[in-house]
């Protein structure tokens, strides 16, 4: 019997738009042999399914929309959402609550991942190697000097939980660093300030599951601006993607194994991608993506196909692991 699937996408940040993005292309990339997926557009408490261009609401009481008299009841969530509350744990909350399996982390684990301090910390205190950061917590105090001497110039100031490159500044001097700060609370209520680190940017993606785990090929990353912001990452023109990456085996198989040393220790499930800067021969872990974009112009579905592999299968991989 077919397993009744809801992609879920949209979700309060600013990359409600990209999320359906994503949304659309693993709905359309899905095994229907065995599944019958529905778009299920989530912003706020409004909850609906979108079908030949109409949208039914969901229960929210028991996950679940009607259409021609009939209750459909959803057996799976594969959750496109990037930044709240699909990224955050909130909505995997829910779905434990509901006992729906779902294709992601869990909650703690999604919670921690997309906190970027906390999740660097931790990493930091496992013995991964992590940029030097700063915590700034809104109407928090803090000294320009300060943090210049900690962190030196160039220095990179983000919103700390946040699943977009919104409001992510590059700063190169003093008097750059306060707009920035101020620009990136815009986004959130804490701000975290890293050290900039130069050297090469490289991404891998991967999924463990019951039946098989794979480690994707290592794109490098080319960012024809000056950091890779939101443009660059869902404009072809504005980054260069090479994948397999131009680096040896040695380092290939580096990041790679590092790659699954991070998932299992944020306790990862479905497709996750490690972006990482390497500096002389030095890895530095950026962050881990819990749920990477899927567009057609996304890493994931790029560094699938250099495998040979069908996006298709790798998606089956994901939702069959859960039953």
């Amino acid at each position: 019997m077919k397993k009744i699937i809801a992609v879920i996408a949209g979700g309060d940040s600013a990359e409600f738009e990209i999320s359906l993005q994503t949304a659309n292309h693993i709905y359309n990339s899905l095994d229907r042999e065995k599944y019958i997926p529905y778009l299920v557009e989530l912003q706020g408490l409004n909850w609906k399914v979108k079908l030949d261009n109409n949208y039914y609401p969901v229960d929210k009481n028991t996950f679940s929309f009607t259409h021609d008299n009939n209750k459909v009841n959803f057996d799976f969530a594969y959750i496109a959402i990037h930044g709240t509350p699909g990224e955050n744990g909130i909505l995997q909350g829910y779905l434990q609550l509901m006992q729906i399996p779902h294709s992601t982390c869990d909650v703690l684990s999604s919670a921690l991942s997309f906190n970027k301090h906390a999740c660097n910390s931790y990493l930091e205190n496992l013995g991964f190697r992590v940029a030097k950061s700063i915590l700034l917590k809104k109407n928090q105090e803090y000294c320009i000097n300060d943090i210049i001497a900690k962190l030196g110039m160039p220095c990179f100031v983000k919103p700390n939980a946040d699943g977009s490159s919104f409001g992510i500044s590059k700063v190169k001097k003093t008097e750059e660093l306060k707009p920035a700060i101020i620009k990136a609370f815009k986004e959130g209520n804490e701000v975290i300030i890293e050290e900039f680190i130069d050297g090469l940017e490289f991404t891998c993606g991967l999924l463990k599951s019951k039946s098989e785990n794979l480690i994707f090929p290592v794109t490098e990353v080319l960012p024809k601006k000056e950091f890779f912001d939101y443009e660059a990452k869902y404009d072809p023109d504005m980054a260069e993607e090479i994948t397999p990456a131009r680096i040896s085996k040695e380092l290939t198989l580096q990041i790679q194994n590092l790659s699954s040393e991070v998932y299992d220790a944020l306790k990862c499930k479905g497709i996750v991608r490690v972006d990482y800067m390497i500096r002389g021969n030095e890895i530095y872990i950026l962050e881990a993506n819990t749920i990477p974009g899927m567009t057609s112009n996304s890493f994931i579905p790029k560094q699938v196909a250099a495998m040979n592999r069908n996006l298709k299968d790798i998606l089956s991989l994901v939702i069959d692991n859960e039953f």
